[in-house]
């Protein structure tokens, strides 16, 4: 009799807490930008010095999700040389490739990057702490890194739409 287990893939365990809490945060991630109309997501504000709007973050989260497939693919391919990287390096590389881009650009880009960061995630067959590192890095714990300024001043980009004290405020031209 042959062993029905012998032909079977080893199918990769990831941390569901990070899976959850991936999805938890990128959704509200989404329903802060949704709340927002074109002009708020392009008013500098977010950060300072320099000067970073949503769509700022926004293409900076999704350069560090598409920077996490291709670590990813590497880890899949056996290619992978380990995560001691630059940060700031690769921050002022992924700013400048994104500077004055428009905020489908930054839109697509975050989308798109998480979405093939899962997909190589959840085909990796690493099942080493490193693919789960890359996901930590650069989905979950960058959202959380980003996540409390994003809820400031989204929240702050709302209350200017009405007065304080409901007055009309002026359109003007």
């Amino acid at each position: 009799m042959t062993d029905p287990h012998r032909h079977a893939v080893a199918v990769p365990t990831h941390d569901v807490a990070v899976e959850e809490t991936e999805r938890q945060s990128w959704d509200e991630i989404i329903r802060l930008v949704r709340s927002l109309s074109l002009e708020e997501r392009l008013e500098p504000g977010y950060q300072r010095d320099p000067d970073w709007s949503v769509r700022d973050v926004m293409g900076h989260i999704g350069t560090w999700l598409a920077e996490a497939e291709v670590q990813l693919e590497q880890i899949g391919a056996g290619t992978y040389e380990g995560h001691d990287i630059d940060v700031d390096a690769l921050n002022a590389t992924f700013l400048e490739a994104l500077a004055d881009q428009p905020w489908e650009v930054a839109w697509l880009q975050a989308n798109a990057g998480r979405t093939r960061m899962l997909d190589v995630w959840a085909a990796c067959r690493d099942t080493s702490d490193e693919s789960d590192w890359w996901v930590r890095k650069s989905g979950v714990g960058h959202y959380l890194e980003h996540l409390d300024r994003l809820r400031e001043w989204v929240d702050e980009l709302r209350r200017r739409r009405a007065p304080a004290d409901g007055a009309h405020r002026p359109t003007g031209g």
